[in-house]
């Protein structure tokens, strides 16, 4: 079996509690998966559920209490952090506010110039390449003069993906990178970053709620509750007949248009919700 580009074991992560000698609050309780090459791994979860603290770790954003983070066979839990600005090239992020995420006082191509500048490349080469990066994306080439004040949310985050893409990385996590934006936009976003795998080998760990977008785009789906992996499996499999009451009930969360059917899923529903309370086990 081919080692996995990317290895999770046993993560636990906590924060610091509030107030005067409160103990650290874990978020994270031993959680463990991998992202084989050219993959998408699909980790969905309701808010609060720890899924983009996972995003925080892989990049460095936040420390784990235990556990380790294997990228490419290279423990990269705890790097310094020369090694982690390297390792950046590798490594890159997809955030979910397409605005806020970029500078707004650059022009797109300053935006993009930069992550290659930073990785070594000149100012002349690095502005060669904007005009395929943006064509990459679906972008005119005139759109590197431009302010990211003057696109749509869906453009803007054609321009985040071409940001992450510039230094070639063999990863991407995106953290919910299509929840700000409406259904058509959503759905563009999502093929195009399906047609960018298929034609890159690029991996990605997509970080969403929705458990109908993670169907769309990944390979495989891992499912997480309050800190704990409670089921992972084959996208379709997971999707069409999840064995876990949790994901049974996130399945049935996403809205349909019929209004008979939507009902009936609303109340079986809260039928999973009054069997699992307090918790799911």
């Amino acid at each position: 079996m081919a080692t996995p580009l990317l290895e999770v074991k046993d993560l636990r992560l906590a924060y610091p509690g509030q107030g005067f000698r409160a103990r650290p609050v874990e978020i994270l309780h031993g959680v463990s998966l991998t992202v084989g090459e050219g993959e998408t791994l699909g980790l969905v979860g309701e808010s609060g559920s720890g899924k983009t603290t996972i995003g925080r770790a892989l990049l460095g954003l936040a420390e784990p209490s235990g556990g380790s983070v294997v990228f490419a066979g290279r423990d990269i839990t705890c790097l310094p952090s020369k090694e982690r600005r390297a390792l950046a090239r590798d490594i890159q992020v997809v955030f979910q506010d397409p605005y806020t995420s970029l500078n707004p006082s650059l022009t797109i191509g300053d935006i993009l110039s930069e992550p290659l500048i930073v990785q070594g490349a000149t100012a002349k080469d690095a502005r060669g390449k904007v005009g395929e990066l943006l064509d990459r994306v679906g972008l005119p080439a005139d759109a590197a003069e431009r302010l990211p004040r003057e696109f749509s949310g869906g453009q803007r985050q054609r321009v985040a993906i071409a940001r992450a893409l510039a230094p070639e990385p063999r990863l991407i996590v995106c953290d919910e990178p299509v929840s700000a934006l409406d259904l058509s936009t959503q759905a563009r976003v999502l093929d195009l970053l399906i047609d960018i795998q298929r034609r890159t080998g690029v991996a990605y760990l997509f970080i969403s709620h929705d458990l109908a977008v993670v169907r769309h785009i990944s390979h495989r789906v891992a499912v997480l509750y309050r800190g704990d992996l409670v089921e992972t499996g084959p996208a379709r499999k997971i999707t069409a007949t999840p064995e876990h009451p949790y994901t049974r009930r996130l399945v049935l969360a996403s809205p349909v248009a019929d209004p008979v059917e939507q009902e009936r899923r609303r109340a079986e529903r809260r039928r999973l919700a009054a069997e699992a309370a307090p918790d799911v086990a």
